[in-house]
Parts: structure tokens; sequence; C-alpha cells
């Protein structure tokens, strides 16, 4: 049995500024790096053992699981199997700038959500079939994967077998924890935000991965 923590990585600039950041190496926030040491500061009072810590060779993942791997004496292993969408043309721009350059793309999303794929990236079924690569490669145990938002998204549809655009309902705060069992697939819990719950600044969007 395999039970995962995916956690998402903390804010960036860019959250906040509600741009697509896709496989852009985008870095952490002060507000971020704050909720990442929040975050190490709740696992390490947690008394549960974990047997890896993997993450998105992203900086943001990878900033979010540093301090992870200092406090629970693990080391951290990364790969790109993890990584956010690949939003391709998109990245960098915002939503409005997108629907305007991308019109086509927009209507074809709209119709069709999980399987569109971005201008010169990837779609949502693109991005499940690699998590569901890594997955089956992770030995059993308790493992923390240090992620991004659609990933999460994705994990979550596979697991719950989701049909439509529920998928898309999830809110995904940044350094959540989401735990599901493999390959059961039962979900033990959804974006529990809790050691970030004394800030007044913890939510930021997550819409746009």
């Amino acid at each position: 049995m395999k039970e995962v923590w995916l956690i998402r990585h903390g804010e960036t600039e860019w959250n906040a500024k509600r741009r697509f950041q896709g496989h852009l190496d985008v870095p952490l926030s002060p507000v971020g790096i704050g909720q990442a040491f929040r975050l190490a500061q709740r696992l390490a009072k947690s008394r549960q053992a974990f047997d890896g810590l993997h993450a998105s060779d992203l900086r943001r993942a990878r900033e979010t699981a540093e301090p992870l791997a200092a406090v629970l004496g693990l080391t951290l292993n990364t790969s790109p199997l993890l990584r956010e969408i690949d939003v391709g043309a998109l990245a960098g721009l915002s939503r409005e700038e997108a629907e305007a350059r991308y019109p086509e793309f927009v209507q074809r999303a709209l119709r069709d959500p999980w399987n569109t794929s971005r201008p010169g990236g990837e779609s949502m079924a693109d991005l499940a079939k690699r998590l569901k690569d890594f997955l089956e490669g992770l030995p059993p145990g308790r493992h923390l994967l240090v992620t991004h938002g659609g990933v999460i998204r994705a994990a979550l549809k596979l697991a719950l077998d989701l049909e439509g655009e529920a998928w898309r309902r999830f809110h995904i705060p940044n350094t959540s924890i989401t735990r599901i069992l493999f390959p059961s697939l039962e979900v033990l819990c959804v974006s529990d935000a809790g050691h970030l719950e004394t800030w007044s600044d913890w939510l930021s969007d997550e819409s746009l991965q």
C-alpha cells in the first residue's frame, strides 16, 4: 500500500498576480517561504513517519520541499513527472490575455477541459498519465509529494473517478495537504491547510496553476 501526501507548493509572485506559470521556474514569494516553513513545523510535530520525500523539479516546489527535508531528515528526490501542466504559449499571461490571444483554444477548452491541450503544451489528460506513471513507480510506504495544483486535481480525478468538470471545483491552497491511498484509491483528506489558519493572508488563487 502507498499513502501519498500531495502538497501544493507555496505561493509565488505569479500566483498573487494571477499569471499562468506552467513549467516556468518561478521562485517562492516571501509569503510562500513563510508558508513552507509553517508546513515544515507542522509535519515535524506530527509524529508521522515518512518513507520518502519527492518534489517536482521546478523551483517553487523544491523550495517548498527543502525545509521538509531539513526537519524530517529525509533525502529530497525531484522528478519532472511531478511538474505542473505545461501551459505552453500561455506561460506568463493573465487569464484575460490568454483569452484574447487564443480564443480558439478557449472555446475548445470550454467543450472539453480535460483533453484539450494548451497551445504548444499539455492537456490535463497528459498530466494525469505522467502522474500515474510516477505513482506506479513508488515503493510501498508513506510518501510526501510536493507538487502543483493541477497535479493534485488530476490525482483526485483518478482516485474518485470523477466525471465531467468536477475535478476543477477543488480548492487547493498553497502548501495544503491532500492524502490518498494507492492502489485502493481511498481519499483520506483534501486541501488540509490548518497550519496556515492563523494567517490573514494565507489564501491565494490556485486557478492559474
